[in-house]
């Protein structure tokens, strides 16, 4: 392009000394002549992609004969026109403006036709002082008027479109759209994609034929009937090109009257096959909106001491004097008013059509110079009206079932009930030794502890169904305390007891007697320590980083059917910033508890003690709370977002889990009271004849158990003394039987006797209380201190013919 201008340029230098004597030389002769002439430069594409002048042409012929044969325009001068065929193409176009600049005449405007042409034409006019006006541009880009400072149109842009189609939008409500342009494969490929419906309204341009959709094309792989339905309903906007009311106008022609006249002229040719039919209206008023801007300079310029005729391509004031008149135009056309924006454009009216039925049908207009929109109100839906401008989302919140949250209220309540029926029998028949010996306050604890986990059940199934957001995070709080205070109480009392068994009755039995004794307030210290931690933890969590709302949101929902909507669904969750690490904390701690615990119930499950008659009750139930929590927390985690899911599998454990711990450690409590009728308190017991047998037979198992390993150990140690003396006694023997065999070699008398040393009688004497042995003692058996049977008095063990003692032994 900068070459272009550079060539004209110096082609205007050289010519512009000749063209001036021309001008005067004409200027001279025209009143001889009469009229002076003005000439027009015009590019109309009889051929190419937009054949545009085959019908623009004669129109803007038909506009300058009548024009010319006007006396109040124009009166002393004549419009004529000298026009090429720019075939649409804007290299063909630069040959032919270069001759039109540089062929005499002057030129005083040119009016070239397609929007490619337009842009280079209208690009380079300004070096020329030359105005341009376009009959068939539509292109956007031509309305910057720092790049095209002359240019104007009597065809609309293109973005007159625009404003009626948010003329439109706001009408039904629409403030989202989407575009799609250019016909390539990236958008046929997707065209079967059912984009079209009910749901989808699709705007399309309107200058195509009426029957565009019906003309089989082999570029696309559509059917006719597979058309036909996909643009059913679709709406076109189209520039009204042909003024719709019967107005008489600048050329005293209504639109109708030129229609008539313009398709006598082209000699009975069919308007659909001839190439700019529907845009000769502006090329008819683009000559009409020349002459009477040309026809409003005539006075300023005289004034000025110009005249048209002495236009040449350096005569900028002519050149701005005409600028202003046709900035300024404003008059009826046979295409609708006629009147310029601030970029040269033409605004017009809009014409607004929707197809119905397979055929288009005028809905309404647009008039764009005064925001004015001309509804009928015969717009057509598929559906019941015309669709959103996008798919409506319903935020829906997910809230926990009803039924299940009844029913397991009502297992809870059932439950709590419970918990006070245990509770209050505890508490009435505390002074029972049996319950005494229970350690009745932390079975007491135990009980308000699983009540209290019951009660969290119920904030556990409140949501948002129930409560305002507002108050969502108390009842988040009520969950976290009633929760962890619950189990301290319900399994600290239990742990506490599982823990003192294990201590004592694991030790030493040195230390055991130390430790029988145990204080009960330590048992209840125990407790509170648990309890403590646990109540310190809640509070620095409620301070630090408290619990508040946070909602969840899913994957977006399809009602059930065909409605453009989608479903939000939305779930509220108690939540903290930093709620994994708490939970960590939280988990890890009870968690070892827990592990502790079975642990500890594993190791004393053998064991048997008066203090606390149940602790083998609270193994189970430490067992079956230990199990359910343990699966339970990860289970709860991952259903987190399965709201009735999660509130079932966390629920039903804490009932459960409270259930079995009830009935364990108090049923069989209730059952033996009831069946022996041990109603009594201890100090009422002791007065019965007999009624301490029952209750000492453990503390007598106990004594004869001690006695017995007592015994085994003394009779080791006489074993062991034995082997000795046997020992002992062999080697005498073998040094007596050497000593004679040498003596009866040396000497003829006998050897003196062998004194055999006795073993000591205190040595083998029997435990206090037994019968001495009637002969000399002999070892007892090694198989007798490993045997569990009952050594009885009469047995008899016959060595050297000497009976053994009798020894009364008591083994259990």
């Amino acid at each position: 392009m900068a070459q272009l201008y550079q060539m004209l340029r110096s082609r205007s230098v050289l010519h512009y000394s000749l063209t001036l004597t021309l001008s005067v030389l004409l200027s001279c002769s025209c009143p001889a002549l009469g009229k002076k002439k003005l000439y027009i430069g015009a590019l109309f594409p009889m051929s190419g992609g937009w054949p545009g002048g085959q019908a623009c042409l004669p129109a803007a012929q038909m506009a300058l004969k009548l024009v010319n044969k006007r006396t109040d325009i124009l009166p002393d001068y004549e419009l004529e026109l000298i026009h090429y065929d720019s075939m649409c193409d804007p290299g063909e176009a630069t040959k032919l403006l270069y001759d039109l600049l540089y062929t005499e005449p002057i030129k005083i405007v040119l009016m070239p036709g397609c929007s490619s042409v337009s842009t280079l034409v209208a690009e380079a006019a300004r070096m020329w002082n030359l105005i341009v006006l376009s009959y068939g541009s539509s292109s956007p880009a031509l309305s910057n008027r720092q790049r095209f400072p002359t240019f104007f149109r009597t065809h609309p842009s293109a973005t007159l479109h625009n404003p009626t189609r948010v003329q439109l939008f706001q009408k039904w409500k629409w403030t989202k759209i989407a575009t799609i342009q250019q016909t390539t494969e990236v958008f046929t490929s997707v065209y079967k994609e059912k984009l079209y419906g009910k749901k989808y309204v699709w705007f399309l341009i309107g200058w195509y034929a009426d029957n565009w959709f019906k003309i089989k094309d082999p570029s696309i792989n559509c059917t006719v009937e597979q058309m036909t339905e996909a643009v059913e309903g679709h709406v076109t906007t189209e520039i009204v090109m042909l003024n719709p009311e019967t107005v008489r106008g600048a050329s005293n022609l209504t639109s109708q009257e030129f229609l008539a006249q313009l398709m006598s002229k082209l000699g009975g040719k069919n308007p659909e096959e001839t190439g700019g039919f529907q845009e000769a209206p502006l090329a008819y008023d683009a000559v009409w909106a020349l002459a009477l801007a040309l026809n409003k300079t005539v006075g300023p310029l005289k004034a000025k001491g110009h005249r048209l005729e002495d236009f040449n391509y350096n005569n900028r004031d002519i050149t701005a004097e005409i600028y202003r008149a046709m900035n300024t135009s404003s008059f009826e056309g046979v295409s609708g008013h006629v009147v310029f924006d601030a970029q040269g454009s033409r605004m017009a009216w809009t014409l607004i059509e929707q197809l119905q039925g397979g055929s288009y049908k005028k809905i309404g207009y647009y008039d764009s110079t005064k925001g004015n929109l001309s509804w009928y109100g015969n717009d057509k839906w598929i559906g019941s009206g015309p669709p959103a401008d996008q798919t409506v989302v319903i935020e829906e919140f997910r809230y926990l079932s009803q039924k299940l949250f009844v029913s397991v209220s009502v297992f809870a309540g059932l439950g709590i009930l419970l918990g006070i029926i245990c509770l209050t029998f505890n508490i009435y028949n505390s002074n029972v030794r049996y319950i005494q010996n229970s350690q009745p306050y932390l079975n007491n604890m135990t009980a308000v502890g699983c009540m209290m986990a019951l009660a969290a059940v119920f904030p556990l199934g409140i949501d948002g169904l129930h409560v305002h957001r507002r108050q969502f995070p108390v009842v988040c709080q009520f969950r976290l305390w009633l929760l962890g205070l619950g189990f301290s109480l319900a399994y600290g009392s239990m742990f506490t007891k599982i823990w003192w068994v294990h201590t004592v009755f694991t030790k030493k039995d040195e230390k055991k007697d130390k430790r029988k004794h145990l204080e009960p307030w330590k048992l209840y210290a125990t407790v509170g320590v648990l309890l403590g931690i646990d109540i310190l933890s809640l509070m620095i969590w409620q301070i630090v980083d408290p619990l508040h709302i946070t909602v969840e949101k899913f994957t977006r929902e399809a009602p059930k059917g065909d409605l453009d909507v989608l479903i939000q669904p939305l779930l509220e969750h108690c939540s903290s910033e930093k709620m994994n690490t708490w939970l960590g904390v939280v988990y890890g701690y009870k968690g070892l508890l827990l592990l502790l615990g079975i642990f500890l119930a594993y190791e004393t499950k053998s064991i048997s003690t008066e203090k606390i008659n149940d602790h083998r009750a609270v193994g189970m139930a430490i067992y079956n709370v230990a199990v359910l929590c343990m699966i339970t927390a990860p289970v709860t985690m991952i259903l987190s977002s399965q709201q009735d899911a999660s509130f079932a599998f966390a629920s039903l454990a804490i009932v459960f889990s409270v259930y079995i711990t009830l009935v364990v450690l108090f049923v069989p409590k209730m059952r033996r009271l009831i069946t022996r009728g041990e109603w009594q308190s201890d100090a009422q017991e002791t007065m019965k004849t007999g009624s301490s047998t029952n209750n000492n037979d453990e503390e007598k198992s106990r004594q004869l158990e001690r006695e017995n390993k007592e015994l085994q150990k003394i009779i080791q140690e006489k074993e062991e003394r034995v082997s000795e003396l046997r020992n002992q006694l062999s080697e005498r023997q073998a040094l007596r039987s050497r000593r004679r065999a040498s003596t009866v070699t040396s000497q003829n008398h006998s050897p003196p006797p062998l004194a055999i040393p006795q073993s000591d009688p205190r040595s083998l004497a029997p435990p206090p209380g037994y019968p001495a042995p009637t002969c000399d003692p002999h070892p007892v058996p090694p198989s007798f201190a490993n045997s569990s049977s009952l050594y009885q008095p009469d047995s008899k063990i016959s060595r050297n013919n000497c009976h053994t003692s009798r020894l009364q032994l008591l083994y259990k």
